[in-house]
């Protein structure tokens, strides 16, 4: 296979301006591959660092190229990387961390204070023909696993690192707030955990039927029904077993919070745009609740490559939205403005 010296890659170079430049293909460290990319899928956090150059504490402060749903296919290796062969269709956990610190030795190496990741300033991403990722963070996909649906295994991997972290179990009852992307795909988590009923809440029909048919037992429209109400109703009075909040919005946490059963475990998934929210402490302290910060996942991947693979739910369906790389601003103002018509918007660099 021929690599050629330079690739085009998707720049932001301010917030709400997208140019495509020539860059140098990477030069391979011993332990990395070279990955042409594939699929690239459009993330809350990329749209929300293209609108506004920012998420908390990390500042777009030079140009940038964004994008981390990712995958692709094997095209040049390392001396030392052995583990995998050129040809090979990969999915992208996209980051890298230490491996030494206590963070990384304990196995929760998405703590790690020195990872490195994706589109995450001042690091770049994934929207570019070719990417360079340490080897054993890629992982083999069948063929039957399309390079979207390999894309997917990012958002996926948060929802299974939610299930793991509040224990869900077979027969569980878990709530969802918020069916974006992470939401969505935190229902198909939830059904590979063995929840046995599912409430997803949102307020955008297109996105209810779409955790409907993923696996949610129940979908509550927040326009129509007060979400808490809805669930108790629902769940016999008592509350749930976990609930997730995905949606980043201080209302839904504050339902997710009050929709929980005495003892149960609430996931904070979504990142608000403040850092500071109020929470009913009399309901934390007097429930017993036992509440998780989730950031990112770890040792996700192969786990969530099986469950897809092996047909757990159809997610082909969720991509709307199709684009070529030149075509990465409209992408991600597609993903920006239409929230009541997309659910998952796909750029294909090689395309």
């Amino acid at each position: 296979m021929t690599i050629p010296t330079t690739m085009k890659a998707a720049v932001m170079t301010e917030p709400r301006r997208i140019v495509i430049e020539e860059r140098p293909v990477p030069e391979l460290g011993d332990d990395e591959a070279l990955v042409k990319v594939m699929a690239v899928g459009v993330c809350g956090s990329d749209v929300h660092y293209y609108e506004h150059g920012r998420i908390g504490d990390a500042v777009v402060r030079q140009p940038i190229v964004l994008g981390h749903e990712c995958a692709g296919e094997v095209v040049a290796l390392g001396r030392s990387a052995s583990r995998l062969r050129i040809g090979d269709r990969v999915a992208i956990e996209p980051q890298t961390v230490c491996g030494r610190c206590p963070a990384c030795k304990s196995g929760k190496y998405n703590l790690c204070p020195d990872v490195v990741f994706f589109a995450t300033p001042p690091v770049d991403g994934a929207f570019a023909q070719y990417v360079k990722m340490r080897e054993d963070f890629l992982f083999p996909i069948p063929d039957r696993l399309s390079y979207e649906e390999a894309s997917l295994i990012e958002p996926f991997s948060v929802g299974i690192h939610a299930a793991q972290r509040t224990g869900l179990k077979p027969g569980s009852s878990v709530a969802i707030m918020g069916m974006g992307p992470v939401g969505l795909m935190a229902v198909v988590a939830a059904k590979a955990f063995g929840a046995s009923r599912i409430y997803a809440t949102d307020l955008e029909p297109i996105r209810l039927e779409a955790a409907v048919r993923l696996g949610a037992t129940h979908a509550i429209n927040i326009r129509e029904q007060e979400p808490v109400q809805a669930i108790m109703q629902l769940n016999g009075g008592i509350g749930v077993d976990a609930a997730w909040e995905t949606a980043g919005h201080p209302q839904a946490l504050q339902s997710a919070l009050l929709s929980l059963r005495r003892g149960g475990k609430l996931a904070v998934v979504g990142l608000p745009a403040q850092a500071e929210i109020p929470l009913n402490v009399h309901a934390i302290t007097d429930r017993e609740v036992d509440i998780y910060g989730v950031f990112r996942y770890a040792n996700t991947y192969p786990s969530a490559i099986e469950f897809l693979a092996g047909g757990i739910a159809d997610v082909k369906p969720l991509i709307t939205d199709r684009y070529p790389l030149g075509d990465t601003q409209a992408a991600l103002e597609r993903a920006l403005t239409n929230k009541s018509g997309s659910l998952k918007v796909m750029v294909y660099p090689n395309a």
